[in-house]
């Protein structure tokens, strides 16, 4: 039994991927996720092609051509022209920064304040759980789009308005996300050792629920990407978002909307590219999601 046991550390000290731990273990779990695989490369493929926009395209992306307005795509304008003459393969490129802008920075907001408010219910309950959950219920009473556009309503459009809308309407999901993983945490018996020691509130939240709360956040930070992506798309299309002359998906689509019939490149682009970067985010997010399950090690 001891020699067994010796080889099996031998070949770990040898094989720094015989190794196993539960993020060790998850990161294979996800490299074994084709779904996962494939949702990241999209992402990845919008990334590289926002940060390298100005290697790749020579066209301005505000660019007016009045003389070539709604050009089909060719080998001068790769997807086509507006209605304004610009080169569309340039405006979607640039678009994807705004984007991902609007997600990624939306979700953190709302990740950090729905999370702090999740963890305060769930740890103190009482009265404390009892106002956050009501404030989350009256939140989520409403659809979000249309609370939304209520916030958006009230502060003006603009682009950082609907970031900021788009973060609040999803401070309950993450909120009630996190306030159901920390009442099963709390109960765990770390937890009661740790406070039997006399360990203050603060360090039992921030060193050891915390941390054991983060795979649920995770995927539903990636799943809320593509929701809040869906969204500032659907903020710019109502013109409650970014504002032209931007190049924003959304946008992009309500100001093509006369041209459906006509030039329908114009709408189909945009609207592809909507599809594509929501569809990455939420098959990365369901791979994070098996990846990151218990269960799932066996």
């Amino acid at each position: 039994m001891s020699q067994v046991m010796l080889e099996e550390t031998q070949k770990t000290a040898v094989d720094p991927s015989a190794a196993s731990g539960p993020w060790r273990d998850a990161w294979r779990r996800l490299w074994r996720h084709k779904s996962a695989i494939a949702g990241a490369l999209i992402i990845l493929l919008f990334i590289l092609l926002a940060v390298l926009a100005p290697v790749i395209t020579s066209h301005p992306w505000d660019g007016k051509d009045l003389y070539n307005r709604l050009k089909p795509p060719s080998s001068e304008n790769w997807l086509g022209t507006d209605g304004l003459g610009r080169d569309l393969f340039t405006r979607l490129i640039y678009g994807a920064r705004i984007s991902l802008f609007v997600g990624f920075f939306a979700v953190m907001g709302s990740m950090v304040v729905g999370s702090l408010m999740g963890i305060l219910a769930g740890y103190y309950g009482r009265w404390v759980d009892m106002l956050i959950s009501r404030i989350f219920d009256i939140m989520l009473a409403f659809p979000s789009i249309l609370l939304a556009i209520a916030i958006v309503a009230i502060l003006g459009p603009s682009l950082e308005n609907a970031i900021l809308a788009i973060a609040i309407v999803n401070i309950p999901t993450f909120g009630r996300l996190v306030r159901s993983t920390v009442l099963s945490i709390k109960e765990e018996d770390y937890i009661m050792a740790a406070r039997a020691q006399g360990m203050k509130d603060a360090r039992i939240i921030f060193h050891h629920i915390l941390p054991n709360s983060t795979a649920p956040i995770i995927v539903q930070a990636s799943l809320g990407i593509a929701t809040a992506i869906l969204e500032a798309a659907a903020l710019g299309f109502l013109g409650l978002g970014a504002q032209p002359p931007q190049p924003e998906w959304g946008t992009m689509l309500a100001e093509s909307k006369d041209y459906i019939q006509k030039a329908p490149w114009t709408v189909v682009f945009p609207g592809l590219c909507i599809m594509l970067t929501v569809l990455g985010f939420n098959l990365m997010g369901d791979g994070l999601r098996d990846a990151l399950d218990p269960k799932m090690k066996q």
